[in-house]
């Protein structure tokens, strides 16, 4: 409401709001049985009723969930009522400066001289609440909060109980030793001099959990999630759960709505906790070799002082038998005393064992009268040295024995420090078995780029498409499900958290053992239920990860990047031209293209615009790589016009392309062949398939490959995706199956030991084989294979029946560098026309020192170095760790890697291993830019990982913080970088050991 009136020549305005509140859409949610504290692992039963703003009954839904409130140390979740209701904003005033204006005088700004700043950032963790017991850290200090009462809260989340892992003495109490999670007073006396008396008369660890302590192992971190609950006719909720046995904070929300658009929203907190309890501060990995401190905190909130014992657990997670000895838990059971209300720390010395990297599981269980906790978990243990993966094919053609020698293999038993770790023998009289194989590493590949996720769906969509082109191969994997009727998933596939690491740091422990763990996961890849569910969410992760102006993004929260995109629609373009579209998925491929398609039509004709800008001599130019990749990927696509904005640069570029193919690359020239052949021009098509044809090596084992075929740090220039390709222009544009044959020989003579070394090359690679070459199935020769002086024949191995494949795994014990000496005999097999062709390989696997390790010259140089951070009056003082360097626990450690560039390079993996006793600062993964270089960094359990797409030539320094939190010597790994479109192309730093008190 606005009023203006004129009295003397004065005008006099004003405004008022009156507020209209939206009361009658409130809604309140009671809660009539809950409590605020239970224990872990309780069977839980809530009560809530939602009523109006009067108390009266409404029908009304509700969502309801639980997590874990350390989850929002991290990110704070929460959830707001909808905001659906007008508000009147007055937009209509009266004007009164018409006839009246003012003026004000202004004041001369005289500048001032600049000041000095000194300018100091504290990490913050903890928020100050009252009565609580906190730990606040900053930059090289730790210090503690007190309440009246000295008393340490113990009720606070997992995040808080992960931030006190490491605490300074006070200043202004009692000394305090902090050892873990916990802290005591020192003068107590035992046989060691650390306040806890030992029990050095325990019973031994069998490996089996204690009847009488029931062992938390559930550390879920979300209770419950129910959307759609419904009020009764009184208008109540009720729900069951169970809780998770974390020792936590827990944090419920609720958000309930009525068919009118009324909204109420409640959170409260829940604690889960018990009498006694232990409080384990456990690493988030081991590495072999590793010395330290397992440390535990006893919490005793019961009324009176409590007496027991505190034991640890060692057990193989694979055999489930104890390791206790192995790992020198000379102490495993130690007494403890706790008074009401307080804690105790405990220590557990351990030694990791070398050559030890199977998964742990560690139990701490404790016992004081008719009170006991027990927690488990599972720690990966990882290596500490290199897994070498040596490899030699051995193609055939025909029947026949041909020899084979493993020169390395056979001179292997000149070094002391090599350990052996496995041979294993593979043989398939069907190549295209080989891209089978492949595309369960494509769904394994753990990076979370556009280019990862589009080969997840794509390797889903082939598997559709074998399965339901190929009925042998479909009678093959049910015949497998039929005959393993365990689950198809491991132990270490169901935990999927420790999976991933286990995954990333040492893959080659979930190698498959046998025969019939390798069909179970290649059947699992190709269940038919599972392929749609992993289609529908790497589709709905691709389609986050396009831009709204059609472009993709290579990791989230950077560019569009024209490659990338063009690459995912290519990618489409070959599952439309087998079509390979699974059922349901064709309208959603169809609406990524339609933004992406315009976007790079777009693309082009800027850059035929920046030509004419510049008055480059459109006469004499020569079209470019992106430019030529555009052309093949518009190929697939002739049902959707060009843009006609853009019609003027794609005949241009059309028209240059085809008069300037002999100055391209192979690659460029593949593509080009494709592009024009499509558009009509079958003569060029033809003169560069000629000339492809002239400049070739045909080799009998080999197969078809070019001298000038080498690698690069470009996209443009890879092997494996230029054969591939020109696969695919000599199948179509030239019909020429002796071509198309030898291509795919020298595809599977560079097939690796489980890909084709990166998702592109495999998915490139897969491609190309399932063209054509179907007949290949039927071929089922006899198979006999020498190595030294054994034998093995593919009669003895259970071949499967249409494929021929079968494969033999030596373990390293029974390795002999006479085994170097193969010979192959191939006998009787199938007719079907053409040369019969079986392949196979022999994969030697071993440990070596990193220092013994050979690797090609690189232009990547790589120094990594650690440095402790103290605060002065001057700032942050850098200390540098050398080997007689002792570090604290809780010493701040600053990583720095400086990395040189002899050249501009794409798409560049850097990962930095670390030591299990050095927790990350950066938990939070994000697109980050420094000094111009924009880059993705993702922190991992055991390592920090950098992801460049453009890396210029020059030198890059990057660091991030780390903290000291357990005691004893430990690895600190290498650090490995290296071109993700050439592997073969890598640099590592040394490896260091560190000591921590």
């Amino acid at each position: 409401m606005g009023w203006l009136f004129i009295k003397h020549n004065r005008i006099y305005q004003s405004s008022s709001t009156i507020d209209v509140p939206w009361t009658d859409k409130e809604l309140k949610i009671e809660y009539t049985t809950y409590r605020d504290k239970t224990l872990p692992g309780a069977e839980e039963k809530w009560s809530l009723k939602i009523s109006g703003l009067k108390n009266e009954k409404v029908a009304a839904e509700m969502l309801a969930t639980m997590y874990d409130a350390s989850l929002d140390q991290f990110k704070y979740h929460g959830w707001n009522t909808p905001n659906i209701w007008p508000t009147y904003y007055p937009d209509f005033y009266w004007n009164e400066m018409t006839n009246f204006s003012s003026i004000a005088s202004n004041q001369r700004y005289a500048e001032e001289p600049d000041g000095k700043e000194l300018y100091k950032q504290y990490d913050y963790i903890l928020s100050t609440m009252s009565g609580e017991y906190l730990n606040v850290r900053t930059r090289g200090n730790m210090y503690y909060a007190f309440d009246s009462y000295n008393k340490m809260d113990i009720s606070g989340s997992v995040a808080d109980r992960a931030e006190m892992k490491v605490m300074a003495p006070p200043p202004t109490v009692n000394e305090v030793v902090v050892v873990g999670y916990g802290a005591k007073e020192k003068g107590k006396k035992d046989g060691d001099a650390d306040g806890i008396g030992d029990v050095m008369d325990k019973k031994p660890n069998t490996g089996q959990q204690d009847p009488g302590v029931k062992i938390r192992k559930n550390f879920n971190e979300t209770a419950f999630f129910f959307p759609d609950l419904r009020t009764d006719s009184s208008g109540a909720i009720s729900f069951s759960f169970t809780m998770p046995e974390a020792l936590t904070k827990w944090k419920f929300m609720a958000l309930a709505h009525t068919k009118d658009a009324a909204f109420g929203y409640s959170t409260h907190e829940i604690v889960t906790q018990k009498d006694l309890m232990v409080q384990p501060n456990a690493p988030r990995f081991l590495r072999e070799g590793d010395k330290m401190e397992f440390s535990t905190k006893i919490v005793n909130l019961s009324s009176k002082e409590l007496t027991g014992t505190v034991e640890l657990q060692l057990v193989d997670a694979t055999t489930n038998e104890p390791v206790d000895g192995r790992f020198r838990s000379v102490v495993p059971n130690q007494y403890f005393t706790v008074a009401a209300g307080q804690s105790e720390a405990v220590k557990f010395p351990i030694e990791v064992p070398y050559q030890y990297n199977n998964a742990l599981v560690w139990r701490v269980i404790a016992k004081a009268g008719d009170y006991s906790d027990g927690e488990e978990n599972a720690l990966p243990v990882l290596t500490n040295r290199m897994l070498v993966t040596e490899t030699m094919p051995m193609p055939m053609r025909g029947t026949g024995t041909k020899n084979f020698s493993f020169d390395k293999l056979l001179n292997s038993g000149s070094s002391e420090t090599l350990q052996q770790y496995s041979l294993s023998l593979e043989y398939t009289s069907n190549p295209a078995w080989y891209a089978v194989q492949a595309l369960p590493y494509l769904m394994e590949y753990p990076y979370e780029c556009a280019e990862q996720t589009w080969n997840r769906y794509y390797a889903n969509s082939l598997a559709t498409f074998i399965a339901n082109s190929s009925p042998r191969i479909k009678q093959v994997f049910e015949k497998w499900k039929i005959k393993d009727t365990a689950a198809l998933m491991s132990n270490l596939e169901k935990n999927q958290e420790l999976k991933a690491v286990m995954l990333e740091e040492t893959p080659w422990v979930l190698q498959a053992k046998n025969e019939s763990e390798q069909k179970k996961n290649i059947a699992l890849l190709f269940d038919m239920i599972r392929m749609s569910e992993q289609l529908n969410s790497a589709y709905d992760k691709m389609k986050n990860m396009q831009s709204s102006n059609g472009g993709f993004v290579w990791f989230k929260g950077g560019p569009d990047d024209r490659y990338i995109t063009q690459y995912i629609v290519t990618g489409i373009g070959h599952l439309k031209k087998l079509k390979a579209f699974a059922p349901g998925q064709s309208d959603k491929l169809n609406a990524i293209l339609t933004k992406a398609l315009p976007y790079l039509d777009v693309k082009l004709k800027e850059d035929y615009d920046n030509l004419v800008k510049y008055k480059v001599n459109l006469k004499t130019y020569t079209p470019g790589y992106t430019t030529i990749q555009y052309l093949y990927m518009r190929s697939f696509f002739p049902e959707v016009a060009v843009a006609k904005a853009s019609q003027t640069a794609y005949n241009y570029f059309r028209e240059r392309t085809a008069a300037t193919w002999t100055t391209q690359s192979k690659y460029m020239q593949g593509m080009t062949t494709l592009a024009l052949f499509r558009n009509g021009d079958i003569k060029t098509a033809a003169a560069i398939l000629k000339s492809l044809k002239e400049t070739s090596i045909v080799n009998e084992e080999l197969g078809m490959y070019w001298k000038d075929q080498s690698s690069g740090w470009f996209w443009y220039e890879a092997p494996v995706e230029t054969v591939s390709l020109l696969t695919e222009a000599f199948q179509e544009a030239g019909k020429d199956d002796v071509a198309v044959n030898d291509l795919k020989t020298w595809l599977l003579k560079n097939k690796q030991t489980t890909n084709w070394k990166t998702t592109k090359a495999t998915a490139e690679a897969c491609y190309a084989l399932l063209i054509q070459g179907t007949n290949w199935l039927v071929n089922e020769p006899v198979v006999e294979i020498k190595l030294g002086n054994m034998t093995v024949k593919s009669t003895e191995n259970n071949t499967e029946a249409g494929t021929g494949y079968f494969k033999k795994i030596i373990e390293g014990n029974k390795v002999k560098p006479d085994m170097g000496k193969i010979s192959v005999t191939v006998s009787n097999p199938a007719a079907n026309g053409g040369s019969p062709v079986s392949w196979g390989a022999v994969y030697w696997q071993y440990f070596e020192d990193l220092d013994k390790i050979t690797s090609a010259a690189t232009p990547l140089k790589l120094v990594k170095k650690l440095f402790i951070e103290t605060n002065s009056d001057r700032g942050p003082v850098l200390t540098p760790v050398n080997e007689n360097t002792v570090i604290k626990v809780g010493d701040k450690i600053k990583v720095r890697i400086e990395l040189r560039v002899d050249r501009d390079m794409e798409y560049v993996h850097m990962k930095d291993m670390r030591a299990s006793s050095l927790e990350p600062v950066n938990v939070i993964s994000s697109y980050k830019y420094q000094g111009g270089l924009g880059y993705y960094e993702s922190t991992k359990d055991a390592s920090t990982n950098f992801f460049f797409s453009y890396l210029r030539k020059g030198t890059y320094v990057f660091e991030y913080p780390l903290f000291a939190t357990h005691t004893g010597n430990f690895s600190n790994g290498i650090t490995t970088i290296q071109c993700m479109y050439a592997p073969e192309f890598t640099s590592h730093s040394e490896g260091v050991r560190i000591n921590v008190e």
